[in-house]
């Protein structure tokens, strides 16, 4: 969908633009060509509009990579909404550094941003740019709307779905915001289109939104692997219900395990499989069609010619690359010698960069381990998860080297196996039989055989945190990991944590990130987190 849709996103982002000035100004187009009503003549506007939901995710504009951008202030690349929120899970964590001094960057690795911090600040605005366009859609697929334009049936049906599928993105959003920042402005289709100050909402009372949204959207949205790839479907809602609720204890002080037991396992039986391939396989260029898309059930989708960006896949992919790495082996024109790991994430593995567990993907020629200096790309094993070759070794579509094809998963179905077997250990049911046979899946995969293998003794706590690094690292969990088991702020240490090489432990109010001072300097009606 995505591919074919790009010429048309500057319109209704010009459109979003005009009504939201629309009530303070009087202003209209002068040829009335951008009006609401008027865009969506064409009955393939309302796909258009629905791409576009799903492109703010991995595009940062108009143009691509870069002319027109959503959002003014850091560069197109460093604005995108995949490389914000990875930035935030990842280079925050024990999974990855970054070597750049661009601005304040390397305050997040250190854990010493303020409310100033410009990606912070940006991955903020991302996210309400991602809520407004999902509001705005929802107010032009009303029924009244759509009998105002004479709509015909069977495109009343279709957007019915893609009605369930912007809330899902909308959910998904909040959900980010939530998890991120906690109490943010509040802001739906039904609030008013212009210039007001919203509302700030409590993180449990977000929480119960969100939820209240995934259960309504959950029998009426496509049902699970029917919908186009890269759409979400009923299984994504059930993901996403078992990601809220697996962290649902942190965010409203009241745990839901049994729910993630109940959510999980109706991914899990809804037909996706842990293919033959081998684990790498999963981020390779061809990771929607050699196989691995068997476990995918939410990607975020590139292509090399169509969706163009500096940030997404390109910055994960590129930023990776350095040292005596060959760019030709990773499907790209040169590397950016940015992105590399820490000895933590190194030492999760038995003989280490060695291991033979396949999961194990560092570069270590020319690199050492330790980090002494984060400028030195050579310090700090470095991660070749990600690649854009296919299966054989072949570049992706983009000749130029500059622009994966590879997509990111978001959601699969390794992580509903690894909170099935987590909320099984909290109490919250199934059997250990289940979580034993889903991690020894995994395992098998990683090691080729069945020498990995777990039993019901090594389910522990302690064992689910660290399986969950040695499969999800990289993929935008980690944070979320180690605030919920305790270990991110105020206990969890590891290099360069604290802006020290052997790592401290910070304050337990950075669990939160802050609020833009530049927002609370213009909504009266927010309160700043605790701590900042």
């Amino acid at each position: 969908m995505l591919r074919t849709m790009k010429n048309i996103f500057l319109a209704f982002t010009i459109v979003l633009f005009a009504q939201s000035c629309e009530s303070d100004l009087d202003l209209q187009p002068e040829d009335n060509r951008l009006t609401a009503d008027a865009a969506f003549e064409e009955p393939g506007a309302y796909k258009a509009f629905l791409a576009k939901l799903y492109a703010g995710i991995s595009v940062s504009g108009q143009e691509g990579p870069a002319g027109n951008p959503d959002l003014t202030g850091l560069d197109e690349g460093f604005s995108n909404y995949l490389r914000l929120y990875w930035t935030m899970q990842e280079l925050t964590t024990d999974e990855a550094l970054i070597g750049w001094n661009d601005g304040t960057i390397k305050d997040l690795h250190s854990q010493t941003w303020t409310s100033g911090n410009e990606f912070i600040r940006t991955m903020y605005s991302r996210i309400f740019y991602q809520v407004a366009l999902t509001n705005e859609f929802l107010r032009q697929t009303t029924d009244a709307k759509l009998d105002t334009r004479g709509v015909d049936a069977s495109l009343r049906s279709e957007i019915q779905n893609y009605r369930a599928e912007a809330r899902f993105m909308r959910a998904l959003t909040y959900w980010h915001a939530m998890d991120l920042f906690g109490n943010v402005p509040f802001v739906t289709e039904d609030d008013p289109i212009g210039a007001f100050l919203p509302e700030q909402i409590k993180r449990a009372d977000l929480f119960n939104y969100v939820e209240s949204e995934l259960l309504a959207i959950e029998n009426d949205i496509v049902a699970a692997r029917q919908n186009e790839y890269g759409r979400a479907d009923q299984a994504a809602v059930w993901m996403l219900l078992s990601k809220i609720y697996l962290n649902a204890e942190v965010y409203t002080g009241t745990p839901r395990y049994a729910d993630v037991i109940n959510y999980t396992n109706k991914v899990i039986g809804a037909g996706y499989t842990i293919s033959t391939n081998p684990y790498f396989h999963l981020f390779l260029a061809d990771n929607d069609t050699n196989g691995t898309q068997s476990e995918v059930i939410f990607p975020i989708t590139f292509d090399g010619l169509h969706t163009q960006s500096f940030g997404g896949m390109t910055f994960i992919i590129h930023a990776a690359v350095g040292g005596s790495m060959k760019p030709a082996d990773y499907g790209i024109n040169g590397g950016w010698g940015g992105l590399r790991t820490t000895s933590v994430l190194v030492e999760q593995f038995p003989g280490e960069a060695n291991s033979p567990d396949g999961r194990a993907l560092f570069y270590t020629d020319g690199q050492s381990k330790e980090i002494n200096n984060t400028s030195t790309f050579t310090q700090g094993y470095a991660v070749e998860k990600f690649r854009n070759v296919d299966v054989n070794g072949n570049p992706g579509s983009d000749s130029t080297g500059d622009f994966p094809d590879t997509d990111f998963p978001m959601f699969r179905l390794a992580d509903a196996y690894l909170m099935y077997a987590e909320a099984f250990i909290r109490g919250g049911g199934g059997t250990a039989a289940d979580a034993v046979t889903y991690i020894n899946r995994l395992r098998t995969r990683a090691y080729g055989n069945a020498s990995g293998h777990i039993n019901q003794a090594d389910l522990t706590l302690n064992f689910i945190l660290s399986e969950r690094s040695r499969e999800l690292f990289w993929e935008a969990h980690r944070r979320t990991d180690l605030i919920r088991f305790g270990q991110f702020s105020d206990q969890g240490i590891w290099p360069w944590k604290g802006n020290v090489p052997q790592g401290i432990t910070t304050g337990a109010f950075r669990d939160l990130m802050p609020l833009p001072a530049t927002d609370l300097g213009i909504n009266t009606n927010l309160e700043q987190n605790q701590g900042y």
